[in-house]
């Protein structure tokens, strides 16, 4: 049972959400970045009993980001068919997704958007991106897969990883680095702000810069000075302050979270756990679909 009891809180921290209040983050600092490492092992069937719990435990690591205005479509992928809508009463608005009021316009005519909101420096985000490849592998041909970089938690250093995202958008390395920056934050740590010994922040003054990101995209053959350029640039910046207004038109307060179509929101918790998370958004997209 002791050799258990890791794995246990691994995959409680990565169905936990971090959250937009700054001041629930304090209690877990120490040991944020040793748990999110470990959360990418956890079952996929891992659940929280409501959204509302979530946020409280994941503020004490990190934050969500990696999805843009008019985001990123993954690789491609083989079309798969839509399943038809069947609604047998197991999905409840209200509980286990929310309605948007009112709903926002998506940046794709003529496709159903699926939009993580997320964050590199999140460990909630951590745990969960395997599972929003999953997501993104399974979507019909008539579905498209975005993310929207949050940078709500300035206090652990969000801002410079939705910054950094949004230019690895806009220099077209995105689909490489994705889920490599997510290694660099928290199995590697040389873009972490946590210390590597897992007891809270670091000095501000040693959090990692775009500078410092610059160094991380350079393996993936863009020039630092170039990414730090377009990284500062007016265009980015519009980029980062049109995805902070749409996550507040959304409601999200937490990540990671799930938009489908602009209509739509809910978290891993309230949708019961990773698996389900997924089951939701396919059965979201089939009602969409139907026009329902």
């Amino acid at each position: 049972m002791l050799k258990r009891l890791p794995l246990l809180c691994a995959a409680l921290l990565a169905l936990a959400a971090c959250s937009h209040d700054s001041n629930n983050g304090s209690a877990a600092e120490a040991t944020a970045p040793a748990a999110a490492s470990s959360a990418a092992a956890a079952p996929a069937s891992a659940a929280t009993t409501s959204s509302a719990a979530a946020p409280a435990a994941a503020g004490t690591a990190a934050s969500a980001s990696s999805a843009a205005v008019s985001p990123e479509q993954p690789p491609a992928t083989p079309a798969v068919a839509a399943a038809p809508f069947v609604d047998t009463g197991k999905w409840v608005e209200g509980k286990n997704y929310f309605l948007i009021d009112p709903a926002q316009p998506t940046s794709h005519p003529g496709k159903i958007e699926v939009t993580e909101v997320f964050s590199y420096g999140c460990p909630a985000c951590n745990g969960f991106h395997s599972t929003v490849d999953q997501i993104a592998k399974s979507l019909p041909s008539d579905a498209v897969m975005n993310y929207l970089a949050a940078s709500f938690r300035p206090d652990e250093n969000w801002p410079m990883y939705q910054r950094a995202f949004y230019a690895a958008k806009a220099l077209g390395v995105l689909e490489k680095t994705h889920d490599a920056m997510y290694d660099a934050v928290w199995k590697t740590a040389e873009l972490s702000t946590y210390n590597a010994s897992s007891t809270g922040l670091k000095p501000h003054d040693a959090w990692p810069t775009i500078e410092d990101a610059a160094k991380f995209y350079a393996k993936y053959g863009i020039d630092p000075k170039e990414f730090v350029a377009v990284a500062n640039s007016f265009s980015v910046n519009t980029q980062m302050k049109r995805a902070d207004d749409l996550m507040k038109a959304y409601g999200v307060d937490s990540t990671p979270t799930m938009i489908v179509n602009g209509k739509y929101r809910f978290t891993a918790g309230s949708a019961g756990g990773y698996a389900q998370a997924i089951e939701l958004t396919l059965w979201l997209v089939s009602k969409e679909a139907a026009g329902k």
